[in-house]
């Protein structure tokens, strides 16, 4: 499998570290994009360093260039994801606005009608951010906020996060022990 990741810069870098972590053991090869105001956010958020976070992709994109690979529905991958998304890229994404590479990418995902998977942090939501995922799911898109389940009894912010990213994971049918996953309740009314 063949991911593009992008992390913007809202807040919630944890997300896309951990996904890319993730991606990482699980094999897949990716194409990571870090916008300028993204790797401010891990630096404010986190304690990891770019070099770190950047050895977790196969290939490391500067947004900047419009000309790279990722650039064109010619080069084949099994989607995009941006985790997290800021409204400012959401917008971007919903107007077709490639002013770099991370919006640009996103374009020719949903144009060459691939999975695009948008982590949005934000909120709370007004209208117009509204509209603005109402139209990217109508273009394809997938919106996938980071609202946290709690029928898996999470334990720490990891747990909340990992579920998170297994939700991210279940959209491209990536195999995770990530969460526990939900079962029913039997006639008795106990959990199975």
């Amino acid at each position: 499998m063949k991911l593009i990741v992008g992390i913007s810069g809202a807040t919630g870098a944890i997300y896309g570290i951990r996904l890319l972590e993730v991606l990482q053991t699980l094999g897949v090869e990716v194409h990571l994009l870090l916008t300028e105001a993204g790797k401010k956010t891990i630096r404010l958020e986190t304690d990891y360093e770019l070099q770190r976070i950047e050895k977790l992709a196969t290939e490391v994109h500067d947004v900047k260039n419009i000309a790279a690979s990722i650039a064109s529905g010619s080069f084949r991958t099994d989607g995009m994801i941006i985790a997290p998304c800021s409204i400012k890229s959401l917008s971007a994404i919903a107007h077709s606005y490639n002013e770099n590479l991370l919006i640009r990418a996103a374009d020719v995902t949903l144009k060459e009608g691939r999975k695009l998977v948008l982590v949005v942090r934000e909120t709370p939501l007004h209208a117009g951010h509204l509209l603005l995922m109402a139209g990217v799911a109508k273009m394809g898109g997938v919106i996938l906020p980071p609202m946290p389940a709690f029928y898996h009894h999470p334990k720490t912010i990891e747990d909340i996060i990992d579920q998170t990213v297994g939700k991210i994971l279940d959209q491209f049918g990536l195999e995770h022990n990530l969460f526990h996953r939900w079962h029913g309740i039997n006639c008795h009314g106990q959990a199975e």
